[in-house]
């Protein structure tokens, strides 16, 4: 994957694509640092969920300047997350996420909202970068609350 983006950035660097490209920058830094970090070479299972993590710190700001009303920096940042989501594999449906979860409740029994940070830690590996966390969490909570 490393290699990917490699191509990707000079491709980019080639078609003076500068929100790609920056894109792509910040993203290879951001797996070079947790490489330094933990002195290890990443797996391409790794990575992803790295790319997740820039996905939702971009999600996550769009809020911010949406009541700053800053429309320019809200675009660039959709862009950013269309360029970095080539790289997640195919996300979750909202069915298959309800799928999961019961399957999850079933294999570690739970029976109250108690039993969440079982049921979450049962879907993890499941879910990495193929669906939102919130977005699992809250679907986990529904049915833990019925």
């Amino acid at each position: 994957m490393k290699e990917e983006l490699l191509q990707e950035l000079k491709e980019a660097m080639r078609d003076k694509d500068i929100i790609r490209k920056n894109t792509i920058t910040l993203l290879r830094s951001a797996i070079l640092q947790v490489e330094k970090d933990t002195q290890k070479e990443l797996s391409d299972e790794e990575i992803v969920g790295i790319v997740a993590k820039e996905v939702k710190k971009r999600k996550d700001s769009i809020g911010d300047y949406e009541k700053a009303g800053r429309d320019d920096i809200i675009a660039d940042l959709n862009k950013e997350i269309e360029i970095l989501s080539k790289y997640l594999p195919k996300q979750l449906t909202v069915e298959e996420i309800h799928q999961l979860v019961d399957g999850a409740i079933k294999n570690v029994g739970a029976t109250s909202p108690r039993d969440m940070g079982k049921v979450m830690q049962d879907l993890r590996a499941k879910i990495a970068g193929k669906a939102d966390g919130k977005v699992v969490s809250e679907i986990v909570k529904e049915k833990l609350n019925q």
